[in-house]
């Protein structure tokens, strides 16, 4: 079956989640409704003020009495009154006897009306009292507003208010955020509810209403205009949902959506629920940067000493690099002095830095590089395509700096597909988030399980692009492998890559529904999957473990009910089945020196270029040169990105050895190639003790914890080679992580033969042919577990 697929910008892409003629006229006749009521309100509300009859101190008929005021707080004082909503009004006097007639001629019209009411009666110094002991009654108080009567009264209250809050400010902002946190563990996330709390639920109304008296304690800015857009759609479909059903009810439960849809000019439900999502990540972006300010905020008076100005005694901040173009700047990462905005992997490697330091990315620096940083053009340079790996690679960490992207709009720009899939709602109770959420989230579980493949970049793609297909008509496995062939094309993946992609995505269901459908025990039913697989020959195990590590990741990225031990166990001994009977096969030769490798290696017996980020060394094969030479290009801040190390047989008399390495500066500017060649020389004249030089410089690095990553793995590989040992080790990437292991396997009397080591995003896949002193692989099975335990312990 072939699906049309047209070129990105040919795509016509989801419609805007509110947008639309019909859309925008009912929404500004619901806005005109409730300033209306509002006006109509506050007009009869005075007529009962002033109506009251003559009291101690009061006026005569028809006047307002003096030293009273009506005040209203909550949703009338902003306006926002809506069908089904409460009336909250205080009664505010200055110690008048009589003041209970006065709130009696006011209540009771008020509830003959029919209308809800809340209602208090206070002098200022009461209502000043009941704000400090009370949140609730504070945050109303913050936003009140005078709806008749003295008007000095009202600000002197407001002014009361308002200083007690600010004077308060460190132990009523940590109240407040966890007051929030209760209320968001309670009502669960507005985006990805089927039935969704429109005022209660984390990214709600409530969350904006709560943003506005963060910022009234000039902690935090008060929300910016694409907040207050966002609470302005979430208040017109309550409004429009108190108004379909006639009731005061903030939950849209399932059957009342479409009616809400129509009420609001939209097309249809899943339009309404895509706009709730759009709006709610909004409101929930916005307060997670507010949050963290507040966090600063209490964090620096808990440690300022009392009585000393806040700030006093700092020599400024210290700015960290995280990675290149990327520092820590209090808390946040920002864009590097130097950074190149030109270069088109600078927002994919500054978004990974942040998420593999477990940082959020500051939102004038997302801003920044929306507006002025070059994107990469398709197919991708290797480096933006690695860089999304380690974004991804960061787990639970990615999910944050991944949201960051995506309000800045920067996902869609980089990933034009992305659109089909941003906030659309999955109208199943299994599923816990939005397709895209649902996407990311998957990446984040694989980014866990990237020891169990061979090539983890590949297991991080596959995941963010498994259900792409869901933007599209028909069966989603189907569509989403051909809109994955041309991302996996457009992220500049090989060919046979491509094809690996495609076909985990077109079958990343085979697993789980074969396990729970089929008899496993069953032959045909293990001919099914490696059937399936059998579309990129040579690949075809390689396949069986992706898809095996994506069912993991992607029954836990669901829910509960789409994942269990029982599900899980069914899963691995299907694959485990299909394994063996890909099993087979001849390996591949170790490699060999090829004729420019020896002519290198003749110039005078030892030789050094470096080219760029290329850096190739011949000399005498000798126990440790990998390690030593890994260990100077660390010395040198230099991330080694692939590794070849080629040795001559071991009969041959040349003795010769060759290494390739592909590195790449940890950040700023590559070093000196002119330093870096004579330390390599030196260190080939054993003139450079590396180990100690390494050690003092990691005595100096100050260390962040970053991200909880996944344990290393270190495999001995059975059959792979028959004139060497064969060591894998997966493990998550650091600077001199390769002198570390070439130095395990020194220390265990083994020389590295050949090896293959490459960096894939965050991770390290590295592969070592080695040998014994003799020359020859290792057979012992207690000598293979002391190696295994000797890399593991150096890893770790």
């Amino acid at each position: 079956m072939t699906l049309a697929h047209p070129p990105a910008g040919d795509r016509a892409p989801a419609p805007p989640p509110a947008g639309g003629a019909a859309s925008e006229s009912a929404r500004a006749a619901l806005a005109t409704a409730r300033a209306a009521r509002a006006a109509a309100l506050d007009r009869w509300l005075a007529s009962l003020l002033t109506t009251a009859p003559p009291s101690d101190g009061a006026a005569a008929d028809g006047a307002e009495p003096e030293g009273v005021a009506l005040v209203a707080v909550g949703s009338h004082a902003r306006r926002e009154l809506t069908p089904g909503g409460d009336l909250d009004l205080v009664l505010l006097h200055r110690g008048l006897a009589g003041v209970a007639e006065i709130a009696d001629r006011v209540w009771y019209p008020v509830w003959d009306s029919g209308l809800r009411l809340d209602h208090s009666v206070r002098t200022v110094a009461e209502a000043r009292t009941v704000a400090r002991g009370d949140m609730k009654a504070a945050l109303g108080l913050l936003s009140a507003r005078r709806v008749a009567g003295d008007h000095a009264l009202v600000d002197e209250l407001r002014a009361a208010v308002l200083t007690d809050w600010r004077a308060d400010a460190p132990t009523r902002l940590a109240e407040l955020s966890a007051m929030c946190r209760e209320r968001w563990e309670a009502h669960g996330e507005l985006a990805f509810l089927l039935e969704p709390d429109l005022k209660e639920a984390h990214g709600g109304l409530r969350d904006v209403h709560v943003m506005h008296a963060v910022a009234a304690s000039w902690v935090a800015s008060a929300p910016d205009a694409r907040v207050r857009a966002a609470h302005d759609l979430l208040l017109d479909i309550r409004h429009a949902l108190h108004q379909v059903t006639g009731r005061s009810t903030d939950r849209l439960v399932l059957q009342e959506q479409e009616a809400v849809a129509h009420a609001l000019g939209l097309l249809d439900a899943d339009v309404l629920q895509r706009s709730i999502a759009e709006a709610a990540r909004t409101v929930t972006y916005g307060a997670s940067h507010l949050w963290r300010r507040v966090e600063n905020f209490t964090r620096a008076k808990v440690r300022q000493p009392p009585g000393v100005p806040q700030g006093a005694g700092r020599r400024g901040v210290e700015r960290r690099p995280v990675g290149d173009g990327a520092v820590e700047h209090e808390g946040e990462v920002v864009l590097a002095r130097n950074a190149d905005l030109n270069d088109p992997a600078l927002v994919l490697r500054v978004a990974a830095a942040a998420a593999q330091t477990g940082l959020p990315l500051a939102p004038a620096t997302v801003a920044r590089l929306a507006d002025r940083a070059a994107l990469p053009q398709a197919p991708w340079p290797a480096e933006a395509r690695d860089a999304l790996v380690s974004l991804l690679g960061a787990g639970p960490a990615a999910i944050a700096v991944w949201e960051a992207l995506d309000q800045a709009g920067l996902i869609v720009r980089l990933l034009p597909d992305w659109e089909r899939v941003r906030n659309r709602p999955q109208r199943n109770p299994v599923h816990r988030f939005t397709v895209d959420r649902h996407l990311v989230e998957t990446a984040a579980g694989a980014a866990a399980l990237t020891r169990e493949v061979a090539r983890p970049d590949l297991l991080l793609i596959c995941a963010l692009l498994h259900d792409i297909g869901k933007g599209w008509p028909g069966d989603h496995s189907t569509s989403g492998a051909v809109v994955a062939r041309d991302i996996g094309a457009r992220l500049g993946l090989p060919e046979d890559d491509v094809r690996v992609l495609e076909t985990v995505v077109r079958h990343h269901l085979l697993l789980p529904e074969t396990a729970t459908r089929r008899d496993i025990d069953d032959p045909v039913t293990v001919q099914t999957v490696t059937s399936a697989v059998s579309g990129v020959p040579g690949r075809e195990r390689e396949v069986v473990d992706l898809l095996a590590a994506l069912a993991v990741a992607d029954g836990g990225a669901t829910g509960p009910a789409a994942w269990g031990a029982w599900k899980a166990g069914l899963v691995a001994e299907l694959a485990r089945r299909a394994t063996a009977a890909l099993s087979g096969g001849t390996p591949p030769p170790a490699p060999a020196l090829g004729a420019d490798h020896l002519a290198l290696a003749r110039h005078d017996g030892a030789a050094v270029r470096v080219t760029g980020s290329r850096i190739t060394i011949a000399a005498p094969d000798r126990p440790g040169l990998l390690w030593r030479a890994a260990g100077v290009l660390a010395l040198h801040r230099l991330a080694v990105k692939t590794a070849r190390v080629i040795s001559s047989p071991s009969a041959s008399p040349a003795q010769t050895a060759v290494l390739d390495f592909t590195a790449v500066p940890e950040y700023g500017t590559p070093p000196d190639p002119a330093g870096l060649e004579a330390d390599l020389r030196r260190m080939l004249a054993g003139r450079l003790d590396v180990a100690e030089r390494l050690e003092r410089r990691a005595r100096s690095v100050r260390i962040r914890p970053g991200v909880t990553v996944p344990p290393p793995r270190v495999m001995i590989v059975d059959d792979a080679s028959r004139t060497a040992t064969v060591v894998e080790v997966r493990a998550h990437d650091r600077p001199g992580l390769l002198w570390r292991v070439g130095q395990a396997l020194g220390s265990c009397g083994l020389q590295v033969r050949a090896a293959q080591v490459d960096t894939l995003g965050a991770e390290a896949v590295d592969v070592f042919y080695v040998v014994d002193e003799q020359g020859r692989p290792l057979d012992d099975p207690d000598a293979l577990a002391a190696v295994r335990t000797r890399v593991l312990k150096t890893l770790r």
